[in-house]
Order: C-alpha cells, then sequence, then structure tokens
C-alpha cells in the first residue's frame, strides 16, 4: 500500500495491513495509516447491474436489427394504402378511390408487381377482387412509387378494402 507523508510529500510503501501512527524518515512528521476505505456492496450491484442492463438492450438492439433485415430480405417490397374516398360516376354510381404507396425496403433493385385491390363486407367475405399494375416497374433500393386506383365495382357493401402484393398471393 502506497502511503504519504502530508508534510514533505515524501512516499512510502507499506505492507497492506499496517495502519497506525507512523513517522516520515525525511521531516519527522507523524500522521495516522487508516486501513482504505472498501467499496460498499451497493456500489458493486449497481455497476453489475447497469452492466446487465446495458447487454440486455445492445442484445435486444441486435435481435431488431436482425429480425428487420430478414423481413426486408423475405418480403422486399411493402404496398401500404394511404387513403380511400368515394367518387360518383356519370351514372351516379358510387366507386371507391384507392390510393397508396409501394416502398422497396430492401437494398437491391426489384420489380414492382401489379397490386391487388379486394374489397369485403362486414364479415369479411370477399366481394371484388381488382388487379392493376402501379406507374412504376422497377424500384431501387428505399424508393416508392405513388398509386391511386378507382374500383370498377360500385362500393355498395364495401366495408373493408385491402391491398395485396401479385407475387405475395399466388
Amino acid at each position: 500500500m502506497k502511503t504519504v507523508c502530508d508534510f514533505c510529500k515524501t512516499e512510502y510503501n507499506t505492507p497492506a495491513g499496517v495502519r497506525g501512527r507512523v513517522r516520515c524518515a525525511v521531516c519527522g512528521y507523524e500522521w495516522i495509516i487508516s486501513p482504505a476505505a472498501r467499496r460498499g456492496a451497493w456500489l458493486t450491484f449497481i455497476a453489475a447491474a447497469t452492466a446487465a442492463l446495458a447487454a440486455i438492450v445492445f442484445s435486444i438492439a441486435v435481435i431488431t436489427r436482425h429480425q428487420a433485415q430478414t423481413a426486408a430480405a423475405s418480403r422486399p417490397l411493402v404496398a401500404t394504402v394511404t387513403d380511400i374516398h368515394s367518387v360518383i360516376d356519370a351514372a351516379g354510381v358510387s366507386h371507391f378511390v384507392v390510393s397508396g404507396r409501394v416502398t422497396n425496403q430492401s437494398a437491391e433493385i426489384y420489380g414492382v408487381p401489379d397490386l391487388i385491390i379486394v374489397s369485403r363486407d362486414e364479415n369479411g367475405n370477399e366481394i371484388s377482387r381488382q388487379k392493376f399494375m402501379p406507374s412504376a416497374t422497377l424500384l431501387d433500393s428505399g424508393a416508392s412509387v405513388e398509386f391511386s386506383h378507382t374500383l370498377s365495382a360500385a362500393s355498395d357493401g364495401v366495408k373493408k378494402i385491402t391491398l395485396e402484393l401479385k407475387d405475395q398471393t399466388d
């Protein structure tokens, strides 16, 4: 254990268990050596808990990133509906206009397949299925293409509209 004279700053190496009164050999100053204060068990516990929490957060971040990359690899294109509104044609029949976006969430260029809009009744039964092609045929990595399509079937009885990519339904 290292100890220092408070008066002349001379340093001494003493055995770890030594305590009590000592005298400096250089200046004669006397002081008391007390045992080194031990760190509390609480500090050790807090440090261990903090390290464990950091490891858990890191593990969750790695797993989440891996799952996102796996999802992007299995479904590189994602189609979402952003708006549905109705219009009335010249004959007075109400139709739905479905707008949305197709996004390439992968790191590669992908071809955009046909989109299928499915109209369903209140029980989830299919009323109609309409396929159309969006304006873009290829999407760069991270790119999106907007679409808007008016359904040819009347909107009577339609309670839910879903969107599918042709490649993922066949």
